[in-house]
């Protein structure tokens, strides 16, 4: 029982952070495995891209169907962020001490903040004025920043992502959340998958909680966030995302 709880709080905030902000549940259940059920990092960072997958693709989906995607771009920074992590994870193993766990944890909470102080007030038609070969650009450059912050520090994807697509490529937010999680879920998929085999299966029964509990919060979380105006989203998604890094934070102090 005490498993299950501890599982399903931990989909709640990972779920929530997917579906209104395109972040990685890997932020939220692999610090509470670990620390509240005493699970190995390797196992508990399996379990919570695992639980990103499905996560991630049915928030997709429901972006997607509201026309909050851009897949053709997203396709392109894809491709380079898994290539540039690869690049990001080999340049790590040849560095001493890079580890900066925490960097991502602090990204959430700020980012948070970001939202809440100075919202994404980009429209669809400010948005769709830059030509399409100048965005492809622009996306390539952006996955090679994100692949390869993301491979050295080993953390911080979804929240890198948001932070370009918002910033610098100037999305509107939903479809900037849209296109991360499109994103997220192949990521997720490869990095899940590589995890299971190297390390082996994990808990089956803490697997099937994280995976059921974060889709089910996700999808709420999407369906919410494509139906309420760019104010309440931006308010919506800074408070999830500075509530997620303070409880985060304090998760790991705890720990």
């Amino acid at each position: 029982m005490y498993q299950f709880l501890i599982c399903f709080i931990a989909g709640i905030g990972a779920g929530l952070g997917t579906g209104f902000a395109g972040m990685s549940a890997a932020a939220v259940i692999s610090p509470m495995l670990i620390t509240f059920l005493g699970m190995p990092a390797y196992e508990a960072v399996g379990i919570a891209l695992a639980s990103d997958v499905l996560a991630s693709a049915v928030s997709a989906y429901t972006y997607g169907k509201n026309k909050n995607l851009d897949i053709r771009n997203g396709l392109v920074m894809m491709i380079t962020v898994l290539l540039f992590t690869m690049v990001g994870s080999f340049t790590a193993s040849k560095v001493p001490n890079t580890t900066m766990g925490s960097f991502s944890v602090f990204m959430t909470f700020l980012l948070g903040i970001k939202f809440i102080v100075k919202p994404v007030m980009t429209t669809k038609e400010s948005m769709n004025a830059v030509s399409g070969s100048k965005r492809m650009i622009q996306s390539v450059i952006s996955g090679v920043a994100v692949g390869f912050i993301c491979g050295f520090i080993g953390a911080g994807g979804g929240m890198m992502m948001l932070l370009i697509l918002t910033s610098v490529l100037g999305y509107e937010l939903k479809t900037a959340v849209g296109t991360s999680v499109f994103i997220m879920a192949f990521t997720a998929f490869t990095g899940a998958v590589s995890h299971f085999v190297i390390g082996g299966m994990p808990d089956i029964k803490c697997l099937i909680f994280c995976v059921a509990s974060t889709l089910l919060w996700a999808r709420i979380a999407a369906k919410f966030a494509n139906k309420a105006s760019a104010v309440t989203l931006n308010r919506a998604t800074g408070i999830v995302l500075a509530v997620l890094g303070a409880a985060i934070l304090a998760v790991n102090y705890l720990g």
